[in-house]
């Protein structure tokens, strides 16, 4: 055979790889308002940059009608290319062969995928829409599984994994989304769930249907698997995108500075509007976080889960940080169990690739009630704590407003190893509120009183004017200065980038042992 007949037969067999078995599968994707996996692909990465990694691949398996199936690339595309111009590795499951289920040949290509990511120190995308275990390859199939797992732990902390949930996801499929630092969810499309609502029904006769068992909005609101929710994969996708241009290609460089127009110094005027004087009225910290960061922008992470305490990544003068807040517009802020956990694992993301941590407190203390104690409180509240004191990244707090008990601790106080902290004017730092401190402290002089309403007024003023006034952490050399609410931005900037040489080194060890 010629050289041209030979380029011919090589032509021929990359437009088979490029086009998929049956246009009719194409056809069926797009009715059901989903894009192929190269489509998707080539909206998530920089156009014409993708490489990819074995497109012939094909399946090596007999029996059950396998043998006369073997399309290329067995179900999934694999490879590289950039966004805005950095290295980014990605996989995507083709759902129109074999409904995107794994097999021996399939997962191999994706653990060839994950290890050329680790070594190369690259983020790592999938983009995830498949039936699970191939069933007719039994076991192997199920050990493919094991070997994504196993490489998912190993770069976890080293490279930045993000899962994109873009269909179904079931079974032991879905641990591995569950292993990587973030996963987005498409409304109407997406379904994560270990077991579905037909074993569902048989087991407990609980009738449920697929979005209501696992559908984005319940992993976006209720179980907080998902961290990010979408309603097209356009969107979701541009997300991923931004979201990759504010991280590190891995945890030995720093995040990517983005310097704007807007001014290090600018003094922020609303914020005396903003944030009310009376700690009992309530606001929206986003207000506050966007009147901080650099243009308003900036990304919300589990936006609609744990709503009580607010997480998001954005940039304040030009550098990547991690922005975390009490909320005071639900549950006044308090912290409970799932603010606990939400927390922990954005300040442990933070940490493991160099990103500032920014803590923004007005917390009166953690939610109280029998519900919290029992689903351990002490043990879950416990992992917020235990990620900041782990931290070793930059680290400044500033307390906006009330600062109670063991919720200020947690809030990355100077105690728990802040490097700077700051304090508003408007501050109460106490161990308590002055109302409670008082009946406390002062219940017999109160019940003795004539009028004991009066005598509570006047020793809880008493209290305030003693233990709550704003400078009362300064002059005690808890918070490093009370600073004036409009000059925040700049305050931080200057903290920010006085840190950004900070090494601190932890004692040596295997790993630690953190609250579970």
């Amino acid at each position: 055979m010629k050289a041209v007949d030979r380029l011919a037969e090589l032509d021929e067999r990359k437009r088979e790889t490029q086009q998929g078995p049956d246009p009719r599968a194409t056809e069926r994707q797009h009715a059901k308002g989903k894009l192929t996996a190269r489509e998707r692909i080539a909206l998530l990465l920089d156009e014409g940059s993708f490489t990819e990694v074995e497109p012939m691949r094909r399946h090596r398996a007999t029996g059950f009608g396998l043998e006369s199936k073997r399309p290329y690339t067995d179900g999934v595309v694999t490879g590289w290319g950039t966004v805005e111009g950095r290295t980014v590795f990605v996989y995507a499951h083709d759902f129109r062969i074999f409904g995107g289920a794994l097999g021996e040949a399939h997962a191999q290509k994706i653990h060839k995928l994950m290890d050329m990511a680790l070594s190369a120190g690259a983020p790592l995308v999938s983009l995830n829409d498949g039936a699970g275990a191939r069933i007719q390859e039994g076991v192997t199939a199920l050990a493919g599984y094991g070997g994504i797992f196993r490489r998912n732990t190993r770069a976890s902390g080293v490279i930045p994994q993000i899962s994109v949930m873009l269909g179904p996801c079931a079974g032991g499929a879905a641990y591995s989304p569950a292993l990587t630092d973030f996963v987005f969810a498409v409304r109407g499309s997406s379904q994560m769930f270990i077991t579905g609502p037909d074993v569902v029904e048989t087991v407990t006769g609980e009738k449920v249907s697929l979005d209501g068992l696992g559908g984005a909005d319940v992993h976006g609101a209720t179980s907080g698997v998902a961290h990010f929710v979408h309603d097209d994969e356009e969107s979701c996708l541009a997300d991923v995108r931004y979201l990759l241009s504010v991280l590190p290609s891995n945890n030995r460089e720093l995040p990517p500075a983005e310097h704007g127009d807007d001014p290090a110094d600018r003094a922020g005027e609303t914020l005396l509007e903003l944030v009310p004087a009376d700690g009992n009225r309530s606001y929206d910290v986003v207000a506050v976080i966007e009147e901080l960061v650099d243009d308003g922008e900036y990304l919300e992470v589990h936006a609609d889960w744990a709503r009580n305490l607010v997480c998001a990544l954005a940039r304040i003068d030009g550098q990547t940080v991690g922005v975390v807040a009490n909320q005071p517009a639900v549950l006044a802020g308090v912290l409970d169990i799932n603010a606990s956990e939400k927390g922990a694992r954005f300040v442990q993301f933070c940490d493991a690739f160099n990103i500032p941590l920014v803590t923004l407190v007005d917390v009166p203390g953690f939610l109280p009630g029998v519900d919290q104690e029992h689903g351990g409180i002490i043990r879950r509240g416990a992992k917020l704590l235990y990620a900041y004191c782990n931290a070793t990244v930059p680290r400044v707090s500033v307390v906006l407003r009330k600062a109670y008990g063991g919720a200020y601790i947690v809030m990355d106080s100077q105690s728990i190893g802040a490097d700077l902290a700051y304090a508003w004017p408007t501050n109460e730092i106490a161990v308590m509120g002055a109302e409670g401190a008082a009946n406390v402290i002062f219940r017999r002089q109160i019940a003795a009183a004539e009028d004991p309403d009066d005598a509570r007024q006047r020793l809880v003023k008493e209290y305030k004017s003693e233990l709550m006034h704003p400078y009362y952490a300064a002059e005690r050399g808890l918070v490093e200065d009370v600073i004036d609410p409009r000059q925040t931005r700049e305050v931080l900037a200057r903290s920010l980038s006085m840190l950004r040489s900070k090494h601190a080194d932890l004692p040596r060890r295997k790993h630690g042992n953190p609250p579970q």
